[in-house]
């Protein structure tokens, strides 16, 4: 039997989605969170890009429909918003760039009034705290480019109605497929136990180490059913037609 460490080499496993662990809430601390400007001031804010392996890879564009459907609820409409312009600020300029606080606060529709205490430093703040984004410095915001999946804990914050939405969205029917990340997983799914197969792991012990890498069962059940296939159809091709 293969020796399991041996797999180091493989692309990252996608977890699914209620697995994830949530990022470490992030509050300002009192020695960073900056002023929010007086009269006649214009503070400027550094916002740099806030790599993650695994986020950046399962996570969900603020922009998408995914954050519009699920997280809206659970941020808020003005800290989702601040998101997708940070988003947005980080695809027009990948190594970071400067924001004015006064004129961002505007154009989101939010107030600057009431120091630390304003709509908008709380809605930086909100972002912070739900691991968006964490601060550097006074004057500099590490920002996140997606957001990860819900956690069980937040998908009980959600409706009914969402909840089975939810479901939904991470299943493996018809409807679920056709989202982008829930084919980006089950297709790593099925590469991932593909390999395993092709080391020399039995089917039931490829599925077991697909649970362990955080994959949902129903992701590793279907994708060990299509290796399993693959891999007999390779090692049996079928035979060329006469010509």
């Amino acid at each position: 039997m293969t020796d399991l460490s041996d797999l180091s080499d493989l692309p990252t496993p996608m977890p699914t989605s209620t697995s994830l662990p949530a990022p470490s809430p992030a509050p300002i601390p009192a020695d960073l969170a900056p002023d929010a400007p007086g009269e006649g001031q214009a503070p400027r804010l550094e916002i740099e890009p806030w790599p993650d392996p695994v986020i950046d890879r399962l996570g969900h564009d603020p922009r998408s429909a995914y954050v519009e459907r699920f997280w809206l609820s659970i941020l808020g409409p003005s800290t989702v918003v601040l998101m997708r312009r940070l988003a947005l600020e980080l695809d027009e300029h990948p190594e970071g760039t400067t924001l004015d606080l006064v004129d961002t606060a505007r154009s989101i529709g939010v107030g600057m009034k009431g120091g630390r205490q304003s709509p908008f430093m709380r809605t930086i703040d909100r972002v912070c705290r739900f691991g968006g984004a964490r601060w550097q410095a006074t004057d500099q915001l590490a920002v996140r480019r997606k957001l990860p999946p819900l956690t069980r804990g937040q998908l009980t914050r959600l409706s009914p109605a969402l909840q089975q939405q939810h479901e939904v969205w991470v299943g493996l029917g018809d409807d679920a497929a056709r989202h982008d990340d829930v084919a980006r997983m089950r297709e790593r799914a099925r590469g991932l136990g593909l390999s395993l197969l092709e080391l020399g792991e039995d089917p039931a012990t490829a599925e077991q180490q697909l649970h362990r890498w955080r994959f949902h069962p129903a992701v590793a059940h279907e994708a060990m059913r299509w290796a399993l296939d693959h891999h007999r159809s390779m090692a049996h091709p079928p035979p060329l037609d006469a010509a």
